[in-house]
């Protein structure tokens, strides 16, 4: 087997396996190994560590899949990991109370680069690693070992990919063919989700927790979705007896799929105000309005891909969050979050802190947030913590 062997005193993070080896980390590469081809992972003195997948174009050169030298990497193992996290999400008892949760997330599930989402009668999977492109042809088989009525989609048509020399794709891998719409269930609600085209693998399924939580909140309050998407968090907000509802998306097609979800749910359309206009902009004619809100969602997309871009994040987060401080009536409640995976939660709640002293307001925090549990982290693991949000109460 090929292997690269780490320069002196980089093998810690291994040891507390830590399944990522940078590239300044690698002294040398023996073997000319192919892209996600499997890899020995060895300490400068060459001690054995473990065997990932090797990526040569990509800054985590390596990502492994064991630290179990016995441990062999094919079909059977990832059989074995699917295995693994199926039976996980079981032991969650998700099935009683959503159709749509996550199977598989990658590095925290020990299958770097893999994730796999169910939607009802459908798996949609994306292989985001050169590791698991590599082995892409045997997951998916494993994968139709492990539900063989399901249909198979792939959904590898992110950024991720071009990080580690591999093109977008997307199409169907295995049995019946995916409809123009999938509807799945989340508590009592319904939602049609569209998997081709839709945001992630269709929905986000890492909020499904935090729209439980805001509907929880709801009963007779004037509700601001920002960044609303398809309308999950309004949905619940209604469900829980809103008065009325906002929601702000600059995507008509998504608008139009919010409003698909109201219809199926039986829920009245004349409470919802539908508003396709960027919200930075219409916060601000709001504040200049003077109108304002018991309850606000700020649930914005990633602002900050990379670490240099961390300055303008909290910019762009401050900017929104003191805006909606502005709008919040005496004692209403902000639901905010972060999906940057740079923004860590202690600068997340500085950003957030700042912006309601510069809007007068003060706030406490009821609650942190996070992903749904389906969306579970590693412990040795950290960076898989990228979902962070605050629960607060504006004084």
């Amino acid at each position: 087997m090929p292997s690269i062997t780490l320069k002196p005193g980089r093998e810690n993070s291994l040891k507390r396996r830590h399944p990522w080896v940078f590239s300044g980390a690698v002294a040398r590469v023996q073997g000319n190994p192919s892209s996600g081809e499997t890899v020995e992972i060895l300490s400068s003195r060459g001690d054995w560590l473990a065997a990932g997948s090797y990526s040569p174009q990509s800054q985590i050169r390596v990502r492994a899949w064991t630290f179990e030298r016995e441990e062999k990497i094919d079909a059977a193992f990832f059989l074995h990991r699917l295995k693994r996290s199926v039976e996980f999400r079981d032991s969650l008892l998700l099935r009683e109370e959503t159709t749509a949760y996550r199977l598989v997330n990658a590095e925290s599930d020990g299958l770097p680069g893999i994730v796999v989402d169910r939607y009802a009668d459908f798996l949609v999977c994306q292989f985001l690693s050169a590791g698991a492109e590599f082995w892409r042809e045997a997951i998916g088989e494993r994968l139709r070992e492990c539900f063989p009525e399901a249909g198979i989609f792939e959904r590898s048509d992110t950024d991720a990919r071009r990080k580690e020399g591999l093109e977008p794709r997307a199409g169907g891998l295995a049995g019946p063919e995916l409809p123009e719409w999938v509807e799945v269930r989340e508590g009592p609600l319904r939602f049609l989700v569209d998997v081709r085209r839709g945001h992630k693998t269709g929905a986000y399924l890492d909020q499904r927790e935090n729209r439980r939580l805001v509907g929880d909140y709801s009963q007779g309050a004037d509700v601001l979705n920002c960044f609303s998407y398809t309308g999950g968090f309004g949905l619940w907000a209604l469900h829980g007896g809103a008065k009325s509802v906002v929601n702000v998306e600059t995507s008509a097609e998504a608008q139009e799929t919010a409003r698909k979800n109201l219809e199926l749910n039986g829920l009245d359309e004349s409470l919802v105000e539908a508003r396709e206009e960027d919200v930075f902009q219409l916060l601000r004619k709001f504040r200049d309005e003077g109108r304002s809100f018991d309850l606000i969602v700020l649930d914005p997309p990633k602002f900050a891909e990379s670490a240099d871009q961390v300055p303008g994040a909290c910019r762009g987060y401050k900017d929104i969050n003191l805006l909606a401080f502005k709008l919040l009536r005496p004692g209403g409640l902000l639901f905010t979050f972060s999906c940057s995976g740079h923004i860590e939660m202690p600068l997340f709640q500085k950003v957030v802190a700042d912006a309601a002293l510069d809007a007068g307001r003060e706030g406490r925090i009821i609650r942190p947030l996070s992903q749904s549990p389906d969306h579970a982290v590693a412990l040795q693991f950290p960076e898989g913590v990228y979902l962070k949000g605050l629960f607060c109460r504006a004084l």
